[in-house]
This record gives C-alpha cells, structure tokens and sequence, in this order.
C-alpha cells in the first residue's frame, strides 16, 4: 500500500474526525464539496454523516478522502 500525504496527515490528527465533528462531503456525482454534516459514526473503512438540516443518517460510507473539516468563509456576514 503507498501511502499519500493524506494518509500522512490522517495519523498525525486522529482525532480530527470523531462522532459530532462538524464536516464537508464531497459530492460523489460532481466532486462539489456540500456544507452542513457531522460525523455520525467511525467504521474500519470510513465514516457514516448525518445530515445536520433534518438529523438524518446518510445511508453510504464516506471514505476519509471524500470528508474534511468543516470549511467557513471568515468574514462574510451572511456566514
């Protein structure tokens, strides 16, 4: 297995994706980033989200690569 930069990374900080960690999701059809999830649940192969607008679980398994830290413009005042 080779390993990349993020996987790097992901050892560095475990703990950046526990449960209630407020994330991005990378939109598997046009690779857009969509705002508004958490981590729901850690799995040996990825992780669960919940939707935060309704709370509801997302049935797929995000692979690490496809999730990152919740991203906010700073200094915008509709954000």
């Amino acid at each position: 297995m080779v390993n990349t930069m993020a996987d790097m990374t992901r050892t560095e900080s475990p703990g950046e994706f526990e449960v209630g960690t407020r994330v991005d999701v990378r939109s598997r059809y046009v690779g857009a980033w969509s705002r508004g999830f958490e981590i729901a649940e850690r799995l040996d192969d990825g992780v669960r989200v919940r939707r935060m607008s309704d709370g509801s679980l997302l049935p797929d398994v995000f692979d690490l690569d496809d999730i990152r830290p919740e991203k906010r413009k700073q200094g915008m005042w509709w954000y």
